[in-house]
């Protein structure tokens, strides 16, 4: 089987209320597979059960392997990564200190650890410029930046983006999503949550759309674009984020 990720009949609960029911999800490696939907369609709920986060019932599986009691630490040791919708970096702690963090799972040697910093820096040059500052002097788009190299620390094989263009310039979330298609150009797979679904569209390979938390619609991102009831839904507002 070369799915990166399967998800069948996936349900997610906060207490009486069913936040997912009964989602089928599946990505192949190296795809872009993207999720958009209205607020609270249940979107950032999927990413954290994929995660662990969040207790579900359903098939989770991994590379092949049932997810079923695997904690989170474990799931990051197997190569999955989170980038949460808040970005989470510790605004006291330097950019360098927020990196490092972002490897602190994986046990590595100094000479590893120096390599992965390296290649961070290489992908994002500002953070290589700004590494001694605090991470809550940074911009938004540096905030993100600093986001994905950290999650990039851990070398994952899938890597889950929860609204990474939120609250950006318009030219800062065509650089996030650039960087988004060259990652998956050196191989990492990637899930892509994202409220501004022209560009999620635009970027990815496959697409979902979920809605009241259930699978509405989903195929190829350019048959989706081009479906009427997305385009009128999703697509019929301009191309730039409205928060």
């Amino acid at each position: 089987m070369n799915d990166m990720l399967e998800i069948r009949d996936l349900h997610v609960s906060y207490g009486q209320v069913e936040a997912v029911r009964g989602v089928s999800l599946a990505m192949a490696r190296g795809e872009i597979v993207t999720v958009i939907g209205p607020n609270g369609a249940g979107k950032t709920t999927l990413l954290g059960a994929a995660m662990g986060l969040l207790p579900s019932r359903g098939i989770l599986r991994f590379q092949g392997e049932d997810l079923t009691g695997i904690d989170v630490e474990a799931r990051v040791e197997r190569g999955l990564c989170l980038v949460p919708e808040k970005r989470e970096l510790f605004g006291e702690l330097t950019v360098l200190d927020n990196l490092v963090l972002g490897a602190y799972a994986k046990r590595l040697s100094a000479g590893t650890l120096r390599g992965r910093l390296d290649s961070v820096y290489a992908r994002f040059p500002r953070l290589a410029e700004r590494r001694s500052q605090r991470a809550d002097t940074l911009s938004g788009g540096e905030r993100q930046m600093l986001a994905l190299g950290r999650a990039l620390m851990s070398a994952p094989r899938l890597l889950m983006l929860d609204e990474p263009s939120l609250g950006l310039a318009p030219l800062v979330v065509r650089e996030i999503l650039s960087t988004v298609r060259s990652l998956r150009n050196d191989g990492v797979s990637i899930l892509l949550v994202e409220q501004n679904a022209r560009a999620a569209l635009e970027t990815s390979d496959h697409g979902y759309v979920l809605e009241t938390g259930e699978i509405a619609l989903s195929g190829a991102s350019g048959e989706l674009a081009s479906d009427p009831r997305v385009q009128a839904t999703y697509l019929g507002g301009g191309t730039d984020d409205d928060e």
